[in-house]
């Protein structure tokens, strides 16, 4: 029995799909490995030690936040000192995880360079006011909160800067795919 157009087009429509989510799936996991061994290999830190540049950069904002909220805290390298309390910000805690998982999303998203270079740009900063308002609050739940700190940090703070990179590439997706509506 033969086919009619419709019928074939669709078929292979379904096969472009999974040829490109096969694509998508194989480009970030290849850029993913070699975002984290570029932060994680010794020789590579020793040069330059990205994680501990924004690290750093991450508690020097997060500190400033705290002393205009009227919390005393003082930041060294990756801790914050804080009355009663001292928060040790490492890999995973300062948001640079959040911030590879969406980039890499969006680079290997088919989609054009600008609106790749748009989407990651307006997303980092996103992430990073997010970022430091999560470990702000985290530091306020410490001092004034402290039977709390531990159910925050473990249960919610951790999860939600994946979930808030997921959201925004979401939010991407709309936005890279207003070309293809466009001239549909």
């Amino acid at each position: 029995m033969k086919r009619s157009g419709r019928g074939s087009r669709t078929g292979n429509q379904k096969g472009h799909a999974g040829i490109s989510i096969t694509r998508f799936a194989l480009t970030y996991l290849a850029l993913m490995g070699s975002f984290f061994l570029l932060i994680g290999l010794k020789p590579v830190q020793n040069v330059i030690d990205l994680n501990g540049i924004y690290t750093n950069g991450v508690v020097f904002a997060t500190a400033k936040l705290l002393g205009i909220a009227g919390i005393p805290c003082t930041p060294h390298g990756s801790l914050i000192q804080l009355p009663a309390i001292a928060l040790d910000v490492k890999f995973g805690c300062n948001g640079l995880e959040a911030v590879m998982i969406y980039s890499v999303a969006i680079v290997a998203y088919p989609s054009s360079w600008r609106k790749k270079m748009a989407g990651i740009l307006a997303g980092f900063v996103v992430l990073q006011i997010v970022n430091v308002l999560r470990i702000a609050a985290l530091a306020y739940s410490g001092v004034h909160f402290r039977s709390l700190f531990e159910y925050l940090h473990i249960y919610v703070a951790q999860g939600m800067m994946i979930a808030v990179s997921l959201a925004l590439f979401f939010v991407y997706l709309t936005y890279a795919g207003s070309d293809r509506a466009a001239s549909a």
